[in-house]
């Protein structure tokens, strides 16, 4: 964007979106201004085919939110002429063309396999841009566990080969937007949830030039984009914070207030990330989502948990404020038709408006009909996942969200790899009673499931327990689900959130220059980690294009004397994954799976590539793993 002025009295500081694109489905499109006094403004612009629906003066003179209608437009570059008085301002506004077709946009199916990372904390392939001085937080410490490390896109860039030899086929990392938060010495903003800049990607991570490079070659290796977004708040040194837009563009804000300032006012309180300084305006989110979807919810609860603020570095928008999500609707839209991401993550999902976000939903579903989109639903009872789940009868309102988050599935096997599987409820007895209410989902196989991710425990805990992690990843990668792993479960990393997160979002080893030990190539890693790397390598490529595991009907079996069965079939074709789950020798009684293996005297082990004869019982190790294909 230029600016040619005819006068200095008009100041526009900048525009939301920088761009746009014509020939989109909905042909409005919000500009949000910001300017000294900007509010006072008058718009017009001759461009063939826009015309301007409809100014909004907000509460702030310091803003101006212009609505377009570019139904009949043709990309090029459009005049907007601002004028104050007799004082006016002519600014370039580019409308691009769109590379495709919203149809053409292809989202992440059960055919995938996510893998999550953290940018700062993978590799640093630019340490050019580890700290720059015109931002507030100028710390690189890897040391510290919750400080900078110095992570960022570029890294991710030059180990695209390393993603395509494990065997995934879509990337999911932390946001990459601005996070112009300060640091105090103990802990940062690194992870990327408190946006500062909704149209740029932090430059310690790189340029949006970057992020589009990356997205370009990730696709040229068949590997997908899922971009993480956070609606439910921003950080608390985005502008909007300085200067709020309107009264309502946060909710409970009135803690901000100069009057609430003083002394008297002030306390402690505990959030998710420690003790935090406030004041007694100031509303905490309870973390408790069942109010949302509660038939009985009082109003108070509802309120704790959509109004409170996540933390007090993250100021919770309210997204029942039409412009906000119209803001947020767009953005989406932009990185999508920029960047050209496969897929979007949305953080705190529940948190938010439902309303709000079930329009979000509507809008993205129509506007790109094969896009994927999982929501956050952090919520152990499959009962309440199913209820956010695209078409749900379980609820009154329709979400429009394609995709949920198997905390159930995730929960229960964290449990399970500590029991010994008895013939009711403990070890994988737990994921046979989560997995028989999938009658509960609109659709199962979308569904992410995961054993771990960036804000839990490692599964492996402070431990080294392979045997437990082959039977959980044997199992994830083989039901009716969207599998999610994340970064460095293939070489054996492990950590607790007993003290910081930062202890289960380690760097990856070898990601870093000074690293002596690197774990991206089968030379540098130990022979722990080459054996993980090569089982679930394995099992990642046999997973890739196997319709058996995407398409087939799923046949599970209860527990019998601790052997846990999950059978997929396809077009004549099978899948056992059958599961030792206890710490004795015990025996696969064939007759029993009589239905699943009929006549077949000879199944493929394809976790070790031996074959299996399946016309006797089959014995089992101590905590077996078998994923038998015939």
């Amino acid at each position: 964007m230029s600016m040619i002025s005819a006068s200095a009295a008009v100041k526009i500081d900048r525009i939301d979106p920088t761009d746009w694109y014509v020939g989109m489905k909905d042909a409005t499109l919000q500009l949000m201004v910001y300017g000294p006094n900007i509010r006072e403004a008058n718009v017009t612009t001759d461009y063939p085919g826009v015309a301007i629906d409809s100014l909004i003066r907000l509460d702030s003179p310091n803003y101006l939110l212009v609505y377009l209608n570019l139904k009949d437009a043709q990309a090029g570059e459009m005049t907007l002429n601002f004028k104050v008085g007799k004082q006016q301002k002519k600014v370039k506004y580019m409308l691009k063309n769109r590379e495709m077709a919203g149809e053409r946009r292809m989202g992440f199916t059960n055919a995938d396999v996510l893998y999550m990372l953290m940018p700062d904390r993978f590799a640093n392939g630019n340490p050019n841009n580890n700290a720059y001085k015109t931002m507030r937080d100028k710390t690189i410490d890897r040391q510290a566990p919750s400080l900078r490390h110095g992570g960022d896109l570029e890294g991710i860039r030059q180990h695209l080969d390393y993603f395509t030899e494990l065997g995934v086929t879509a990337l999911w990392f932390t946001p990459v937007l601005e996070n112009d938060s300060p640091s105090d010495g103990k802990s940062s903003s690194y992870h990327g949830y408190a946006t500062t800049d909704y149209y740029r990607v932090d430059p310690r991570f790189g340029t949006n030039a970057d992020y589009r490079r990356l997205a370009d070659e990730a696709h040229s290796k068949g590997l997908k984009i899922v971009m993480d977004m956070i609606f439910n708040h921003c950080g608390y040194f985005h502008p909007w914070v300085a200067d709020m837009p309107s009264k309502d563009w946060f909710n409970t804000s009135e803690w901000l207030s100069p009057e609430n300032q003083t002394a008297e006012h002030q306390k402690n309180i505990g959030t998710i990330d420690g003790v935090a300084k406030v004041n007694d305006k100031y509303l905490q989110t309870s973390y408790k989502l069942t109010p949302v979807i509660d038939p009985y919810a009082s109003k108070v609860d509802l309120h704790e948990t959509v109004d409170g603020w996540f933390v007090p570095s993250m100021p919770d928008l309210n997204q029942r404020n039409t412009h906000v999500i119209r803001y947020l609707i767009q953005n989406s839209e932009w990185w999508i038709e920029t960047v050209g991401i496969d897929g979007i993550r949305m953080d705190t999902y529940p948190y938010a408006d439902r309303d709000a976000m079930a329009h979000w939903m509507k809008v993205l579903g129509e506007e790109y009909p094969n896009f994927n989109t999982v929501g956050e639903t952090w919520v152990t009872e499959p009962a309440y996942t199913a209820a956010w789940q695209k078409d749900s009868k379980l609820y009154e309102k329709n979400s429009y969200l394609p995709t949920v988050m198997d905390f159930a599935f995730f929960d229960r096997i964290n449990q399970a790899k500590n029991e010994d599987t008895d013939e009711w409820w403990n070890g994988m007895n737990r994921i046979y009673n989560v997995l028989c209410y999938d009658y509960l989902y609109p659709n199962p196989k979308s569904v992410m499931a995961f054993v771990e991710n960036h804000d839990t425990d490692r599964f492996l805990g402070e431990g080294k327990d392979s045997v437990a992690l082959k039977q959980a990843l044997a199992l994830l990668l083989t039901i009716n689900r969207i599998p999610q792993l994340y970064y460095g479960t293939e070489v054996m990393m492990n950590g607790t959130k007993t003290v910081t997160d930062g202890y289960v979002r380690q760097d990856f080893p070898g990601g870093w220059a000074s690293d002596k030990h690197n774990a991206f190539t089968a030379e540098g890693r130990t022979k722990a980690e080459n054996d993980m790397f090569r089982w679930i390598s394995n099992l990642l490529h046999w997973r890739k294009g196997n319709e058996v595991i995407t398409k087939g009907s799923q046949t599970q079996f209860i527990t019998y004397k601790g052997v846990y069965v999950v059978a997929r079939q396809y077009k004549g074709k099978s899948v056992m994954t059958v599961i030792n789950g206890k710490r004795e020798a015990a025996e696969l009684d064939v007759k029993r799976y009589a239905e699943i293996i009929g006549e077949t005297v000879k199944a493929t082990d394809v976790t070790t590539g031996r074959h299996v004869s399946l016309n006797k019982n089959v014995k089992l190790r101590p905590r077996q793993t078998m994923i038998l294909e015939f």
